[in-house]
């Protein structure tokens, strides 16, 4: 479905409205969603999927998803987490998952942003740069 640039300024001024203290409040986004289905005006399809759109994008950057090989003992999460709160700001949630093929290191999403410190990452840079 294409979305009019009414209902992306429509959304984003939804949005604005949304954010408390610089994070998605979820009981304004629910009041605002049955709002929008309540009064079914003209073109709320496309305002209602640009709005979850941009909430699932606000979302995702206040959410870290940190992988690694092995778990990480507290010693080895405190600094990570320091880190990532310093560069994206307080409320930052982290979640942690081991995955062995990684083999070593650490590979850190938030958002759309991804750091591959991996074994597993390195190697296929060095593969992709030999041929």
């Amino acid at each position: 479905m294409k979305i009019s640039k009414d209902a992306r300024r429509t959304a984003r001024q939804l949005l604005k409205a949304t954010l408390k203290d610089g994070r998605v409040d979820g009981d304004v986004v629910r009041k605002v969603v049955a709002s929008l289905k309540k009064n079914e005006s003209r073109g709320f399809l496309g305002v209602l999927s640009a709005y979850a759109r941009l909430v699932r994008i606000e979302i995702q950057r206040s959410h870290a998803t940190i992988e690694s090989a092995v778990a990480l003992d507290e010693a080895t999460r405190g600094p990570v987490e320091a880190d990532l709160q310093k560069k994206h700001g307080g409320g930052l949630t982290v979640e942690y998952k081991v995955t062995p093929e990684l083999l070593g290191g650490l590979r850190i999403q938030v958002g759309n942003d991804v750091w591959d410190g991996s074994v597993k990452g390195r190697l296929e840079r060095l593969r992709d740069r030999i041929g």
